[in-house]
């Protein structure tokens, strides 16, 4: 079985070292030698050039150059594992078995966009890794392997990030000789229960102290590295919070955004219900006690 890879971040580098390390025949990988859009971007030539297996630099997914290079390579079936462009019909249908994606979410539930930043954002306790067949649309195909993972409260993005990863190695090892003896299964996704979510944008980070504790709490982990953290606009500039702590607190008297505790082992600061502990932060000058954040 003839595989091209196509990846370009942190997951597909884990998946594609996987794929070495059960044998499978790898005839090319299509990858970015760099990105500004991808904060987990991972350099995939170390693995092909160790390996060598032959590598092209693509932009565009779907053009022709990128389709031509591929079909050249006659594969089997291509895995798509961390591309951020969907894929058209033309290269969709160049391979026989057609191509493998994947998504970190517990589909048909959650397509779309940042799975992980919004399952943590939205408090999520639970979500799944998923492989599915592609298709036009966007995580919307057959899936191959599915598999639940748990969301601890104490989870942030790179905890979760590498629980998903490990799960996913799993995976592969396990859909992958079923792939290739054809004892696969595809399970149909009921499209009735479908919801797509969103592209995050920069005011979807920016941290409102008008907001519950916990869902400043479930903000900052869910955007904390390998991404680009959330924020609090301070002086006319964006402050990036890496790290939070929830903090009792029962005045009512306080207004939300006041900071009420300021030195330099703490700054802490009232949220609507509470207040919010900031841990990790790259304030140049930390805020005084009576600013309003």
């Amino acid at each position: 079985m003839k595989i091209v890879f196509i990846g370009t971040v942190e997951f597909s580098k884990k998946a594609l070292q996987k794929l070495v390390d059960i044998d499978v025949e790898l005839v090319g990988v299509c990858t970015k030698e760099k990105s500004s859009f991808n904060s987990d971007f991972a350099d995939l030539t170390p693995i092909c050039k160790e390996n060598k297996i032959p590598f092209n630099f693509v932009e565009d997914i779907n053009s022709k150059e990128s389709i031509n290079w591929i079909k050249d390579l006659n594969p089997d079936i291509i895995f798509c594992f961390g591309w951020s462009s969907l894929i058209k019909n033309e290269l969709l249908s160049l391979a026989p078995m057609g191509v493998v994606g994947y998504h970190p979410a517990k589909l048909p539930q959650n397509r779309g966009r940042h799975p992980i930043i919004w399952a943590l954002a939205l408090g999520l306790k639970r979500s799944a890794s998923t492989f599915f067949f592609m298709d036009e649309k966007a995580d919307s195909g057959d899936i191959i392997s599915q598999k639940e993972f748990e969301i601890l409260d104490s989870d942030d993005a790179k905890t979760l990030y590498d629980k998903i990863i490990q799960l996913s190695l799993i995976q592969i090892e396990e859909f992958v000789p079923q792939l290739k003896d054809n004892t696969y299964t595809r399970i149909k996704q009921d499209q009735a229960l479908s919801n797509i979510w969103r592209k995050r944008n920069k005011a979807d980070g920016k941290i409102d102290f008008r907001m519950s504790s916990k869902a400043i709490y479930n903000l900052v982990r869910a955007l904390t590295k390998p991404y680009v953290g959330a924020h609090i606009e301070y002086k006319e500039n964006d402050i990036s919070i890496w790290k939070v702590k929830i903090i009792e607190n029962n005045d009512t008297n306080i207004e939300s955004g006041k900071v009420i505790e300021s030195n330099e082992e703490k700054l802490i600061v009232k949220t609507y219900d509470a207040a919010i502990e900031i841990l990790e932060h790259e304030f140049k000058e930390v805020p005084k006690v009576g600013e309003y954040l």
